[in-house]
């Protein structure tokens, strides 16, 4: 699955990924879906895009894997990957990344937990030595 035509997307694409494109390795897009509330977005990367290793402060995030192959990795963990149908829990204030596998589209939809003063910290970028061992 490494283009986007074979992917079927459960929510539009939403457009390229500018306001954060910093930290990522790749193209991402960001379709945000709710801001009432409880903030909810579809993002998608491109084969081989992955964010930075990043830390939710206080509210942390849930994954709704909807398409493609990816991965999850916590802070001194083995990383995960992920297919359509998985879910996962990122707890506040675990140092993380997540992404598109070397060869796959990947989308999830994004939740995040509110809090009061939630906040996010984006670290350094998912080395390419890193990366290729997965």
């Amino acid at each position: 699955m490494n283009k986007k035509e074979n992917m079927e997307p459960l929510f539009k694409l939403g457009e390229p990924n500018t306001a954060y494109q910093q930290y990522f390795i790749g193209q991402s897009y960001l379709n945000p879906l709710n801001d009432k509330g409880v903030k909810v977005a579809n993002v998608t990367f491109e084969a081989g895009c992955r964010n930075n290793w990043h830390i939710h402060h206080k509210g942390g995030q849930i994954l709704l894997v909807t398409n493609g192959i990816g991965w999850y990795q916590a802070w001194g963990e083995p990383a995960r990957k992920l297919l359509p149908g998985d879910v996962v829990y990122i707890a506040p204030e675990v140092k993380h990344w997540h992404g598109a596998a070397k060869d796959s589209w990947f989308s999830h939809v994004a939740i995040e937990i509110p809090a009061e003063n939630a906040s996010n910290e984006w670290c350094e970028p998912v080395t390419d030595e890193e990366y290729s061992k997965l």
